[in-house]
């Protein structure tokens, strides 16, 4: 079932309803809260801002495809261009069009369910890339150019596009929302208890924000989450759950720290504001371009390795 016919699946409704309710319900929380610290402040406008978006979002992964495809598509594009900004490369319009062009030729291979066109986009991206210093006739700064137009290429257009594989599994719009849940629900936690619990930092010169202690409160609380929503998943089993909820959580926190690296070599932040109180696109971005290549390749495996293998795996691997 896909298109605008899963707002009459009960299923896809409950989850809209019980999503829009905690969120509504925690910022009513927060609003009375909102003045006791920066924190608080810093929390509820949070989650206004999820308030608004997740409508949107449930509207997009609903719509009748190609449209979740195009809204994938656009969000990589927007995020390579916050990505650019960050690194001083967007007035290099080679290169970026050039990531441009390469977001929409993977988006195409994933409209056409072509996975081995996919896997091979990166080399082909990288060999065209490497054309541009040869035919400028310039060589000043192209290393630079060319690892840093590569890695956005990676993370934010064939990493973060994974999501439109796992669309096209079964019950791919679930899987989408269940996903996409876990690892905001775990890196919102993890901020939260890293702000008012502990004080062994993770990774003190990268993200002296998150500490262990919040880590190992705010995992078990995402594998409780993983459990209380398996019935979006292909099968209740816990392999599943359990393996959702590790990609949310490793996959989710190795993200985030590696553009935190990116963000404190370069020394800024935000460049713009996506989530207010959480700064931009790409600080959402962050998680998903580890989680979703992780999250579909365990679907993939669990249902192929169990036995029940969707008609859609057949198609995309020929199995």
């Amino acid at each position: 079932m896909n298109g605008f016919q899963l707002w009459h699946d009960p299923i896809y409704v409950q989850t809209f309803s019980i999503v829009m309710g905690v969120l509504i319900s925690l910022s009513v929380l927060f609003y009375f809260l909102r003045n006791r610290n920066t924190h608080a402040q810093a929390g509820w406008a949070s989650l206004i801002s999820w308030s608004i978006a997740t409508p949107i979002l449930f509207a997009l992964i609903a719509a009748p495809h190609p449209w979740a495809l195009i809204g994938l598509s656009l969000t990589a594009i927007t995020g390579l261009k916050i990505f650019f900004q960050l690194t001083g490369m967007y007035h290099r319009s080679n290169f970026v069009w050039a990531s441009y062009v390469g977001v929409l030729g993977l988006a195409y291979c994933v409209h056409i369910g072509n996975r081995d066109l996919y896997n091979l986009a990166p080399m082909i991206f990288f060999g065209a890339i490497c054309l541009i210093p040869i035919l400028r006739n310039s060589h000043k700064q192209m290393i630079q150019y060319l690892a840093l137009t590569l890695m956005a290429f990676m993370f934010l257009g064939w990493s973060f596009l994974h999501i439109g594989w796992i669309y096209k599994l079964d019950r791919g719009p679930y899987l989408v929302i269940y996903i996409t849940v876990l690892t905001e629900v775990f890196d919102n936690l993890s901020l939260a208890f890293s702000r008012f619990l502990g004080s062994h930092k993770m990774f003190s010169r990268i993200t002296p924000r998150r500490n262990w202690e919040a880590f190992f409160i705010a995992a078990p609380l995402t594998f409780l989450l993983a459990f209380s929503f398996r019935h979006l998943l292909p099968e209740r089993s816990e392999q599943f759950w359990i393996g959702s909820g590790l990609a949310a959580v490793l996959g989710g926190s190795l993200g985030d720290l590696v553009l935190s690296v990116i963000r404190r070599d370069l020394g800024i932040k935000d460049v713009g504001v996506f989530i207010i109180g959480r700064g931009d696109l790409l600080s959402v971005m962050d998680r998903l371009i580890f989680v979703a290549p992780i999250f579909y390749y365990v679907m993939w495996y669990l249902e192929t390795r169990g036995g029940i293998v969707p008609h859609s795996i057949h198609q995309l691997f020929g199995l």
